[in-house]
C-alpha cells in the first residue's frame, strides 16, 4: 500500500508538471511507419514487469525500448487488457511480481486455473474457449508467398462500423506484405475495423510431414525470444501496437513452452473452431480462418456462415474472451 501511495503522489505532481506545459504531452504514442529498419527504429528493446502510475491511472509496464529517440514503455491496462504505448518520462514505475498482481484480470487470464476437463496434448495450446456468447473472430497470417484474403475484411467491416478482429501476425509476412499490412491499417484507421495484433512468432517454423512433437516451436534450436520480441518490434515499427495475445505456430505447445510464453506475459490463444477443419462455432467460440491466401476453404465457410446468420453474434473483441 506504502508503494501504491508514492506511485501515486508522483504521478500528480507528473501530472500536474505537464498541465502547466512543464513537460511533454503525456498522451498514448501513435507510431507512423517510417522508411528505416526495425533495427534502427525500436532500439533496446527489453521485457519487463513494473506497476506504472500517471495522475490516477495505473498501468502495468512489459517491454520497454526506445523508438526514434524516444524512451517508451508498453503498457496493458490490467483490467481491460488493452495495450498502448507510452513515454516513459509520464510514468513513474517500479518493479512488480505476477503474485503481487494475481488479482488483476490480466494475471488471472494469464494464469488460468488448470482444466481437468481438458486432455493434456500438444494441439490447440492456450485459450481455446471465449466467456459468454457471441463469437471472437481471429485470423492467421502465417509466412505466404500469396496475397491478402481481402474479402474476408470486406464481409467483417460490412457488419458495422469498428467491427473487432484478432489478426495472429508472423514477422515473415508483415516483411513480405507490406502493401497488404498497410491496407490493413487504413482499415483500422478508418473505423471500419478493431484490430487486435496478436504475436504469432517471426519465421513460424515448420517442417511439412515433421511430427508435432518434433515441429514449430518444438524444433530443437528454436529462439523463442527472438521469435517474440522481433515480431513486436517489427509491428510497432509499422506504427501499430501489440496485444498481449500469442498464438503458437500450428497451435502447438507443451508445458514449457506455455511457461515460457507466459513468463514475457502473454495470453497464449488456440481456437475451439477452426473452420477449415470442420469444427462448428457455438456461443463463445474463438473461430479461427487462414486470411493469407493458403486457406480459401476456410475463408469460403466462414463467409458461408456470415452470410447465412449461423455464426454466433455479436463478434466481440478478443480482450473479452479471458
Amino acid at each position: 500500500m506504502k508503494r501504491v501511495l508514492v506511485l501515486l503522489l508522483w504521478a500528480c505532481i507528473a501530472g500536474a508538471a505537464t498541465a502547466r506545459g512543464e513537460d511533454r504531452p503525456c498522451s498514448s504514442v501513435a507510431l507512423v511507419p517510417g522508411p528505416a529498419p526495425t533495427g534502427a527504429r525500436v532500439r533496446d528493446y527489453a521485457p519487463i514487469f513494473e506497476l506504472c502510475a500517471k495522475e490516477s491511472v495505473f498501468r502495468l509496464a512489459i517491454r520497454r525500448m526506445n523508438v526514434d529517440g524516444t524512451p517508451l514503455l508498453l503498457t496493458v491496462d490490467p483490467q481491460s487488457l488493452q495495450t498502448s504505448l507510452e513515454r516513459a518520462a509520464c510514468w513513474r514505475c517500479e518493479e512488480t511480481s505476477d503474485a503481487a498482481q494475481a488479482e488483476t484480470r490480466y494475471l488471472k487470464a494469464l494464469h488460468p486455473p488448470p482444466d481437468p476437463t481438458r486432455p493434456l496434448a500438444l494441439a490447440n495450446a492456450g485459450l481455446i474457449h471465449g466467456a459468454g456468447g457471441g463469437a471472437f473472430v481471429t485470423g492467421d497470417l502465417c509466412p505466404s508467398r500469396k496475397p491478402l484474403d481481402r474479402a474476408f475484411f470486406e464481409e467483417l467491416a460490412a457488419q458495422g462500423p469498428r467491427t473487432p478482429v484478432m489478426l495472429a501476425v508472423s514477422g515473415g509476412w508483415i516483411a513480405r506484405h507490406g502493401a497488404d499490412f498497410a491496407w490493413l491499417r487504413e482499415k483500422a484507421r478508418s473505423g471500419a475495423l478493431d484490430i487486435a495484433w496478436a504475436n504469432h512468432s517471426y519465421s513460424h517454423p515448420y517442417v511439412r510431414r515433421l511430427p508435432d512433437g518434433r515441429n514449430f516451436f518444438l524444433r530443437p534450436g528454436v529462439d523463442v525470444d527472438r521469435e517474440i520480441f522481433e515480431t513486436e518490434k517489427l509491428i510497432i515499427a509499422q506504427g501499430e501496437t501489440p496485444s498481449v495475445f500469442f498464438r503458437f505456430p500450428g497451435l502447438v505447445a507443451d508445458a514449457a513452452l506455455l511457461e515460457n510464453v507466459r513468463s514475457r506475459h502473454l495470453i497464449a490463444l488456440g481456437a475451439d473452431s477452426w473452420l477449415a477443419l470442420g469444427l462448428r462455432p457455438r456461443p463463445g467460440s474463438i473461430v479461427l480462418v487462414h486470411p493469407n491466401g493458403n486457406e480459401p476453404i476456410g475463408i469460403k465457410l466462414f463467409l458461408r456462415l456470415m452470410q447465412t446468420g449461423v455464426m454466433p453474434s455479436p463478434l466481440r473483441p478478443i480482450n473479452e474472451a479471458p
